[in-house]
């Protein structure tokens, strides 16, 4: 990939650039990166259309399902007209409309186990944007066996939740840590009901911890899981730690 910018990329992310926490360095190292977003719902809209227009090198956007009515008022990367057409494409030509100079790579089916190995290392970094703990589960085995950074985020009614798992740093727990093997028996946004603008500030806030991880600055959510109560407006975070026994990583932090 060329190392430089040109003069239309200094000017599209000029105000990142600004930063002095990411400044030119910074986006280089965007532009030369690689993430893996699985679900494109009301999550990983907000993800992928920021991690997109901040000019993150290569986005491989994963989703099975079909754009449907009901996903409008939070699935903010869709829109009326791409109704029965598949949340992927749907997403491509709205992140191919933001961002032309990124490159695109589709997941149109459902990963099993070896077709998300092989997406997890071909990537830098992954977002679990999904919405049952099967696949979350599955994807967090996959970014041990990989050792790549996870940013998992979660959103139901009017709570939400967020951490960085991250397999290069030791005393970083994993999702299966955390969470065990969960309940397929919880209930989803379809069933209980969430507020858009929630998964809009979960989604967000994925995005930004990616784009920290990806070029290097502030202090990602590693180690801490950041709980919001949106019917209160309150943040609270809790501290959290890697078990020695985990089923998943407990053997790969021994290595």
């Amino acid at each position: 990939m060329n190392e430089q910018l040109s003069d239309d990329e200094l000017l599209r992310y000029s105000r990142q650039i600004l930063l002095s926490q990411i400044d030119i360095d910074g986006q280089l190292r965007l532009k030369g990166s690689r993430a893996l977003i699985v679900g494109l719902g009301g999550l990983g809209s907000p993800v992928a259309l920021y991690l997109a227009a901040a000019g993150v090198g290569e986005l491989h956007l994963a989703d099975f399902d079909t754009v449907d009515l009901s996903n409008l008022q939070r699935q903010i990367a869709h829109d009326t007209s791409s109704i029965g057409q598949s949340k992927v494409d749907s997403a491509l030509a709205r992140l191919a409309a933001i961002n032309p100079s990124i490159t695109l790579r589709a997941h149109r089916h459902a990963l099993d186990a070896d077709s998300l190995a092989g997406a997890v290392s071909a990537v830098d970094l992954v977002l679990d944007c999904s919405d049952n703990f099967t696949t979350r589960e599955a994807v967090n085995a996959a970014c041990v066996a990989a050792g790549k950074p996870l940013v998992s985020g979660a959103a139901i009614r009017l709570e939400g939740q967020l951490s960085v798992f991250d397999p290069r740093v030791q005393t970083s727990p994993c999702y299966h840590c955390l969470y065990g093997h969960g309940s397929e028996a919880e209930l989803t946004c379809s069933e209980a009901g969430v507020a858009g603008p929630l998964v809009g500030l979960v989604g967000s806030l994925q995005a930004l911890e990616a784009l920290k991880l990806l070029a290097c600055f502030g202090e990602p959510l590693v180690g801490r899981l950041l709980l919001i109560d949106a019917l209160g407006s309150r943040f609270r975070e809790l501290r959290v730690k890697r078990d020695p026994g985990c089923a998943v990583c407990g053997h790969h932090a021994d290595e």
